[in-house]
């Protein structure tokens, strides 16, 4: 299938491939310029992005503030003229200092999910950053649509569909991620299509729609442009790259597991989500948490959380796996090696 270029506004993919964004160190500066050097949209994860900073265990919203500009400084040096953007979860806490800091940093996209992004164009407002929203279903693509449309008489530049295929934490109920079978799904997201398409219609404008979750290979993304998105985001394929930013023990999870190790379990978020099932997973965990909050979360009673998520990612991103949760999509049972971000493209291409 013709591989046509991605447009956001005024920005320009040769490939309409997007990385998805990873936290905690998993999709960092490195893997963004790696993407976007190789003609696709590179996306660094603002979630706890100052854990390697030497403040960030007494300071994390200062570390995390300073690391957005490093991390966007390297990540342009590396990207070769490319598109970088972050990704900024609507659930943070100072979700509204963290999108400022990446439109300070030169973002040239935000893309904002774990919730319905109301603010993200008044953060955003007299920069130059495209703001795109990820949505699950129709009903949710309608609120945020509507919503920017009448408190801003503004449309978003890009609109992402995560499928319930997908990594991490996911924007359904439990009970959804049985209801939706793929044929399902695909209904949902003819209608999410549909309804862009007419609020783009209304506004003479394009926006672009991506398909995230479960795009894996060049079929997946075959499959996803036939039934009418514009490209693709992918995460879990990008993961198991050299110039992905985790470290080799959380790839090495990717390539030793197998179908069947890969589980919805329920985060300290409130949201279901999709990891491998380790050893961490498996302890039996109380309720209540102690030592240092790092105040990611806007709503997190520590007192009632089973385990810190921060914590827990952090371990992942270092390699420590059997302390951490190692999220993944339903597809990482199909890596089988460590390649290169360009052996990726070349074959998408």
């Amino acid at each position: 299938m013709e591989r046509k270029p991605l447009i956001i506004g005024g920005l320009k993919a040769r490939l309409p491939v997007i990385q998805g964004g990873m936290g905690v160190g998993i999709s960092l500066s490195r893997l963004a310029g790696a993407v976007a050097s190789n003609g696709g949209v590179g996306v660094i994860s603002a979630a706890q992005i100052g854990y390697r900073e030497p403040d960030f265990e007494t300071h994390p919203l200062t570390a995390n503030m300073r690391a957005i500009g490093q991390e966007m400084k390297k990540a342009r040096e590396l990207a070769k003229g490319g598109i970088v953007g972050f990704n900024i979860m609507v659930a943070t806490k100072h979700y509204a200092e963290y999108v400022k800091a990446a439109v300070m940093a030169g973002a040239d996209l935000i893309i904002s999910g774990a919730g319905i992004p109301e603010k993200l164009p008044e953060l955003t407002e007299g920069s130059r950053a495209k703001i795109a929203p990820i949505v699950s279903t129709d009903k949710a693509a309608k609120v945020i649509l509507r919503l920017w449309e009448r408190k801003y008489s503004r449309m978003p530049d890009l609109v992402v569909i995560e499928g319930p295929k997908a990594g991490g934490h996911l924007g359904f109920r439990p009970e959804q991620l049985l209801e939706f079978t793929s044929q399902k799904y695909e209904e949902e997201v003819r209608k999410i299509l549909d309804t862009v398409h007419k609020f783009a219609e209304k506004y003479h404008i394009q926006i672009p729609v991506v398909m995230a979750g479960g795009i894996y290979n060049r079929k997946d993304m075959d499959h996803a442009l036939a039934l009418g998105a514009d490209g693709v985001q992918m995460g879990t394929r990008f993961v198991t790259t050299y110039e992905c930013d985790a470290d080799m023990e959380y790839k090495k999870m990717y390539l030793a597991c197998k179908k069947e190790d890969i589980c919805i379990v329920e985060s300290p978020v409130g949201m279901p989500g999709r990891a491998i099932c380790n050893a961490f997973l498996k302890k039996k965990k109380g309720k209540g948490i102690s030592g240092k909050c790092y105040q990611c979360l806007e709503h997190c009673n520590p007192a009632e959380t089973p385990y810190c998520i921060t914590r827990a990612l952090i371990h992942a991103a270092k390699g420590e796996v059997d302390e951490a949760l190692l999220f993944c999509g339903e597809n990482a049972w199909r890596a089988e090696k460590i390649e290169h971000v360009s052996d990726i493209m070349r074959e998408l291409q």
